[in-house]
């Protein structure tokens, strides 16, 4: 017998990470995807750091995130300051990891109901 809501059924959630790939729920990406607890798009124009400043911006806020995660392949490298404080002037939190961190993390934070939002790069 279930006692509580299960909030997290409808969630996306990263099942696997590997070089060049991401497992979301029952699908697998091969490109750059944003994604939170309630939709998975594809960025494919979006291969390095230096393709970021071509992100329409709205994309990323129209998901209504309190934090944005970049999850930048296998080593964290940090976009330019322009980039970031992006978020920080609309309010919003932005952290950068290696791609693998940056998918845990996600994972958590959408568990505990978290408003977040992860650019990955594979």
């Amino acid at each position: 017998m279930r006692f509580t809501q299960d909030s997290t059924s409808a969630s996306h959630l990263i099942r696997a990470y590997a070089a060049g790939e991401l497992s979301i729920n029952h699908d697998t990406y091969r490109e750059t995807v944003l994604v939170s607890a309630t939709a998975v798009l594809r960025l494919p124009e979006i291969r390095n750091l230096n393709d970021l400043a071509a992100l329409d911006l709205k994309r990323v806020l129209a998901l209504d995130p309190e934090l944005v995660l970049l999850g930048t392949g296998p080593q964290q490298i940090f976009p330019a300051a322009s980039f970031r404080g992006q978020f920080l002037t609309a309010g919003i939190g932005f952290e950068v990891m290696d791609t693998g961190a940056a998918c845990r993390t996600f994972n958590v934070l959408v568990a505990e109901q978290r408003r977040v939002a992860a650019l990955l790069m594979v």
